[in-house]
């Protein structure tokens, strides 16, 4: 089975539905759910390549040091503040 459209629709999604996500181990689960939800006959080991291969595109896109970036840096901006 070509796997190759599955996982691209996935990491083209990732944005809307691990937008909460804060690491690794809760992007594997909401993929994990994604994958339940939208192809619930997919073999336990193509699920595993799937979820995988997603989460080797993320880290190319630096998906999870850039949300780390953002939650710091929105941090930064709200104590900035009360320092005055």
């Amino acid at each position: 089975m070509n796997l190759r459209p599955i996982i691209d629709d996935i990491a083209a999604q990732a944005d809307d539905f691990l937008a909460d996500c804060t690491d690794r181990a809760q992007a594997r689960a909401g993929i994990a759910e994604f994958l339940t939800l939208e192809h619930p006959r997919l073999a336990p080991a193509d699920r595993k390549t799937v979820t995988d291969h997603v989460l080797a595109i993320l880290e190319e896109e630096d998906f999870f040091s850039t949300r780390y970036v953002d939650s710091f840096d929105a941090d930064q901006d709200a104590t900035e503040g009360d320092e005055s």
